[in-house]
């Protein structure tokens, strides 16, 4: 299923990005927010099949089409969540709601968490607790970091002598998707360079964050949340079976759908696709 998108470049104060703007200009406002090195394209299956929504699927900063930061800044989900909320200032939208996965989750429950007067309702696929670290850790968690940035200047991105062979790369990177999500991201994703391709995505990346929340941090954010919550865990996927998160669930007001498929359920296949988006649909249009 396809629906035409629009593409535009948001040039914000301080960065400039890309996204795919989908439905009615007077649908209900959506930022779509996608995982750890993917890009707006993992939306491409789902925000058709969402109604009466204003979708921007963004590209985070140094992933797809958008900018990277410049030398010396990071990529914290907190720089993530003020870029998202630089986005919506744009569109001089005063409330909005949040679609997002994987890490895209996590940016919208630290934004709704940290802004809840803003956030309107918040659609997770397959995330959302932010990854902690415990506190007594920090020191190590700092030094990897530092050591990482330090040794990136020796490193090159791997080049694919086909697209062919990036899109199988792919298939089989940290969060396995299927052909057809590995193409669709393939196609945002990569660009030409000598010997063949490579990927747009910024090298810092991949490099071990600063400093991670501690788990009483992280739920703080989480408890935090205001607005209503509907939450599509993949059984496949990597939440499920984590007695902690299912222990916190518990006590949280979410409405929580568990579905056949892996961590990419919503880009995967067709049907996928649509039985997220049968979990968002009645969702997004309640009272």
């Amino acid at each position: 299923m396809t629906l035409h998108f629009e593409e535009v470049r948001l040039n914000l104060p301080h960065i400039e990005l890309a996204a795919h703007l989908y439905g009615p200009e007077d649908g209900l406002p959506v930022l779509a927010l996608h995982g750890w090195l993917d890009n707006a394209m993992s939306f491409a299956r789902l925000a058709p099949r969402l109604d009466g929504l204003r979708i921007v699927a963004l590209d985070f900063a140094g992933h797809g089409h958008s900018a990277h930061r410049p030398a010396g800044a990071s990529y914290s989900h907190w720089d993530h969540a003020y870029d998202v909320l630089q986005v919506a200032e744009q569109f001089g939208w005063q409330r909005f709601s949040l679609l997002g996965h994987s890490m895209g989750a996590i940016v919208a429950v630290l934004l709704a968490g940290a802004l809840p007067e803003r956030i309107e309702r918040l659609a997770l696929i397959d995330g959302g607790m932010p990854i902690t670290r415990a506190a007594g850790e920090a020191p190590l968690q700092l030094g990897d970091a530092l050591r990482g940035h330090l040794a990136l200047a020796g490193k090159r991105k791997p080049v694919y002598e086909s697209i062919e062979r990036a899109v199988l790369a792919r298939m089989h990177g940290v969060a396995a998707v299927s052909r057809e999500a590995a193409e669709r991201l393939a196609e945002r994703g990569l660009m030409p360079v000598p010997g063949g391709y490579t990927w747009r995505a910024d090298s810092r990346l991949r490099l071990p964050y600063p400093l991670r929340l501690d788990p009483a941090q992280a739920e703080a954010f989480v408890r935090a949340v205001r607005c209503p919550v509907s939450l599509v865990l993949a059984r496949a996927g990597l939440l499920v079976g984590r007695p902690q998160l299912a222990e916190l669930l518990e006590e949280l007001p979410f409405e929580v759908h568990e579905l056949p498929g892996g961590h990419h359920l919503h880009l995967d296949d067709e049907a996928g696709a649509q039985a997220v988006a049968d979990c968002l649909n009645p969702f997004f249009c309640a009272p």
